[in-house]
């Protein structure tokens, strides 16, 4: 995951404070833009297992 561009797909509903379209917490989404490349990097690795977790969500954007 090189990328720390944020991972929102404008999906946000929530299961247990785990947004199913990004798979970020609330206190994760509200940080977002004041974490550095590393802290965002361990969020999106750890949204990304969390959402496998929870069954995965719709990953696409829409248009």
């Amino acid at each position: 995951m090189s990328s720390t561009k944020d991972p929102c797909i404008s999906l946000c509903k929530f299961n247990d404070d785990i947004c199913l379209g990004c798979g970020r917490s609330k206190r994760e989404i509200r940080a977002w833009k004041k974490l550095d490349k590393a802290d965002k990097r361990t969020v999106l690795a750890e949204s990304a297992l969390r959402l496998n977790k929870l069954g995965g969500a719709v990953r696409r954007k829409s248009k």
